[in-house]
């Protein structure tokens, strides 16, 4: 009995260590994201895992540097653009990819109207959620363009999920040019 409860123990130690590197992590790469974003220099298209800009949800005090691509080591310190999705500015559906673990969490508040602002090299772009909705995995046509300059947030569903998530929590907005 005693070996068992010492191994849960470790297990369980291990664990929240590893959480809490994870967590650590993604905040360094995004305060260090922050600092250095006021230097890139204006590009069409960045290499994968190379940041791009920053997005800010204010009303829910959310703010995290992307980078180009979704691969496990780009969601590990930012969200990511989607490849092949379109870029801030033009015509067509950005997609933007990240973990409910860590950097899109807050994403669960989102609501109808809620103000999206994303910073480029190229500029400041913003968007207002027009809906949320839940979709399976293999529901790409959420990433279709429309002929509007759309963005699209992907995340995975529900929530608290704990493993591998059997759902995609989608946020959708329409780019707004704000009167002068």
């Amino acid at each position: 009995m005693r070996w068992s409860r010492a191994a849960l123990f470790v297990t369980a130690a291990a664990l929240l260590g590893d959480c809490v590197f994870v967590l650590a992590n993604a905040w360094i790469a995004r305060q260090q994201a922050n600092l250095v974003f006021v230097q890139l220099h204006p590009q069409s298209v960045a290499a994968p895992g190379e940041l791009v800009g920053r997005m800010e949800i204010p009303r829910l005090n959310m703010s995290v540097a992307v980078a180009e691509g979704t691969d496990a080591a780009t969601l590990r310190r930012a969200a990511g653009h989607i490849l092949g999705t379109s870029l801030p500015g033009r015509i067509g559906n950005i997609g933007i990819a990240g973990h409910r673990d860590t950097l899109f969490r807050p994403l669960r508040h989102a609501r109808h109207g809620d103000l999206i602002v994303l910073v480029t090299s190229q500029g400041e772009y913003r968007y207002r959620v027009v809906s949320t909705t839940i979709v399976s995995p293999t529901d790409v046509a959420v990433l279709n363009p429309d002929g509007r300059e759309i963005l699209t947030l992907v995340t995975c569903y529900p929530f608290y999920f704990i493993g591998p998530a059997p759902d995609r929590f989608i946020v959708r907005a329409e780019r707004f040019i704000q009167p002068i």
